[in-house]
This record gives structure tokens, C-alpha cells and sequence, in this order.
């Protein structure tokens, strides 16, 4: 093997990188989000699976939200979900919510259903969450 070539080995396993100090499963949902994340305490409700129960919303994306709530919900379980939004005149409605990662008393859904009208809103209110931050 050429001297070069062992000294870019040597320096590949050499290297040490820091890892940063959280779970695999957050460094994965950290690494997929492509959409702005916003804070937020709207209170919501979902309901699916032969489960009901209700929480408050800690933060809203484009794609999905993290929500923290008593009931125990399992990864990849689905249920309809309301985000009760202040300045809106009714909630609104996620068609379908996948539950894409659980810890402690909060979970991240996914929403993978919504109708166009919903989704509408939703965006109207992302786009007031960004100009008010």
C-alpha cells in the first residue's frame, strides 16, 4: 500500500469525533427534520385505537408536532387529532397522526392525512408562528 494511502487510513482511525450527549433516537428525528419547528402550548386532543385523551402541543412543524400528555401511546399507533389553536374558530383537524417516536410523557406524531383545507390553515398558522418569533 502507498505512504499516502496509510496515512489516510491512519488518519481515518485516528480521528475522534464528540458525539453529542443524546439518545440514537433523538440524533435520528434531529437528522430527518427538514421542516421549521416552532414552540408552541396549544392544548389538543386526539382519539383513535379505542383511546381518547388530550395534552398540550409543545411544538408544530409543517409535517407533525410533539405533544405531551399523560396517556401512553405506542410507536406507530394512529388516531385523529385536534390542535386547539387560539384565533382559530375551531380546532384543527388531523385526519390521521402516526406516532413516530415516544419518551416519557411526550411523543412526536407525524401527520399523515389532512385535508387541503386543513392543511391551509395549518400553514396560515405556521406562517403567523414565524412572524411572531
Amino acid at each position: 500500500m502507498a505512504p499516502q494511502a496509510l496515512k489516510k487510513l491512519g488518519a481515518f482511525f485516528g480521528r475522534s469525533e464528540a458525539v453529542p450527549d443524546k439518545a440514537p433516537s433523538e440524533l435520528r428525528e434531529q437528522e430527518r427534520r427538514v421542516q421549521p419547528r416552532f414552540t408552541t402550548q396549544f392544548r389538543s386532543t386526539f382519539s383513535g385505537q379505542r383511546q381518547e385523551g388530550q395534552g398540550r402541543t409543545l411544538d408544530i412543524s409543517a409535517g407533525g408536532c410533539k405533544i405531551e400528555s399523560e396517556l401512553k401511546v405506542e410507536l406507530g399507533g394512529k388516531f385523529e387529532c385536534r390542535l386547539h389553536v387560539p384565533g382559530l374558530d375551531w380546532p384543527l383537524r388531523i385526519d390521521e397522526a402516526t406516532v413516530r417516536w415516544v419518551g416519557g410523557n411526550t411523543f412526536g406524531i407525524g401527520f399523515t392525512r389532512i385535508s387541503p383545507e386543513e392543511l391551509h390553515k395549518l400553514q396560515a398558522v405556521l406562517k403567523k408562528l414565524e412572524d411572531e418569533g
